[in-house]
């Protein structure tokens, strides 16, 4: 399994959905060597999940070479773009992003030279994340060589070239695990060089995992995939939490309402502030947090200054372990105002400190939850008047969190783990 996140070394949206279902898996019997570009330390293992850096791995050609020659490939596979009815400016367009992610895959291979070669990988979203994402690509040649195993699963564009190449040398299946879509990130103007790698993915999986049926639309519309080829499978939650639903003592009489995740315009941290700010308008015992670091970030704050809403408003930064914790447990509601969530695991976490819940219709959790209020993104003054409804009224709070309970006790990283399980065995029969 390649990932690019994984508790404790990062703990964002992906490397906690990734931590849930692995543990879950591992439980029902899966053993899985979980695959991460770096890891800062020791790695962490156990009988049926271990955890392997791609910067900690000797990838001399004279090794891959050794490993190769006495390999016995099972079957051969012929890696082709063509598809039915595909006009020719579609074709010539398919085969230049497949060469512009070959060429840069052989060139890596190309510099792996030495005897003792270990990649540069940091495992950051930085600015050469393309080229992080090429190099880990040769992890995955590497280790469908020389690791014994029975099914390939890839999470998020960072990983499908790794799974692409472990699936080209070892010829064993390969499922991308979808989280999130460059539509999902950045609209119609997103990196098409990203785009052209998540096609890259899907093209050569054998199955796709979608994580809510929104998702699975954009991959069949916008990537051309054939519905059948894309099986959905919600997100969870870990239903553990150190604080055991205490509420902590805020020192002061406001309410609070949190934002939490990235500031950037996927999240729509921008429909949060201008709610925030509508809501002000006409009630004062209130503080709004947002809780995250992003590009738009910057923005956020010189908005706040513009509008004067400072003395109501705070930034927090990343927030991880006891102190999210601890700001889950302060808070008096939850808001996700995502312009594009393909799921959005947050709400969740709310829910289990008792919290209630605001979400945008655009996000798929909204296909599990029942009892949360939801609103259209762009559409900040429903979003203020929700706001004020649930501080106001204690017994809609009180109800909205009485309900989410139910919705919880009816969703599980198990069941999920499960269904994840059926499909690989369904791929191997």
């Amino acid at each position: 399994m390649f990932g690019w996140e994984f508790p404790p070394y990062i703990s964002g949206g992906l490397g906690t959905a990734c931590f849930g279902l692995t543990r879950h898996m591992s439980e029902q019997g899966m053993k899985i060597l979980f695959v991460l570009p770096h890891i800062k330390g020791k790695t962490v293992q156990n009988s049926t999940l271990e955890l392997l850096a791609g910067n900690k791995l000797d990838l001399s050609e004279a090794k891959i070479r050794k490993i190769v020659r006495n390999k016995t490939l099972k079957f051969f596979l012929v890696d082709s773009p063509l598809r039915p009815y595909m006009t020719d400016s579609s074709y010539l367009s398919k085969m230049e992003a497949i060469r512009s992610i070959n060429d840069q895959i052989t060139e890596i291979t190309r510099k792996i030279k030495t005897v003792n070669t270990v990649l540069d990988l940091s495992g950051d979203y930085g600015r050469d994340l393309v080229g992080e994402v090429t190099r880990y690509a040769q992890v995955g040649n590497y280790l469908g060589a020389t690791e014994d195993f029975d099914i390939i699963h890839a999470h998020d564009w960072m990983t499908f070239p790794a799974g692409v190449e472990a699936k080209r040398i070892s010829g064993k299946k390969l499922i991308i695990h979808i989280h999130a879509t460059e539509f999902d990130r950045c609209g119609e103007n997103g990196n098409r060089q990203i785009i052209d790698v998540e096609r890259y993915g899907m093209d050569n999986a054998d199955r796709i995992i979608a994580v809510s049926h929104r998702t699975k639309k954009i991959i069949v519309e916008k990537y051309g995939q054939d519905p059948d080829k894309v099986t959905v499978i919600h997100n969870a939650v870990l239903k553990e939490t150190k604080l055991e639903h205490v509420r902590l003592r805020k020192g002061f009489n406001e309410k609070i309402v949190l934002f939490l995740g990235r500031v950037t315009m996927q999240k729509g941290p921008d429909y949060f502030v201008e709610a925030a700010n509508l809501v002000l308008k006409n009630m004062q015992n209130v503080r709004f947090v947002m809780a995250g670091t992003g590009d738009m970030l910057p923005r956020m704050i010189e908005r706040i200054a513009e509008l004067r809403i400072q003395e109501h408003f705070h930034f927090t930064g990343f927030l991880r372990g006891v102190e999210l914790e601890s700001m889950f447990s302060m808070s008096d509601l939850y808001v996700m105002p995502s312009v594009s969530e393909p799921f959005g695991i947050t709400p969740f976490e709310a829910m289990l400190y008792g919290v209630p819940v605001i979400i945008s219709r655009q996000s798929g959790i909204s296909e599990v939850l029942s009892h949360v209020i939801t609103v259209d993104f762009w559409d900040i003054e429903k979003l203020a008047s929700g706001i004020i409804n649930v501080l106001s009224h204690p017994e809609l709070s009180e109800t909205l969190v009485e309900m989410g309970h139910h919705d919880l006790e009816k969703i599980s990283w198990h069941h999920a783990a499960r269904k994840v399980i059926e499909l690989y065995k369904e791929i191997l029969s």
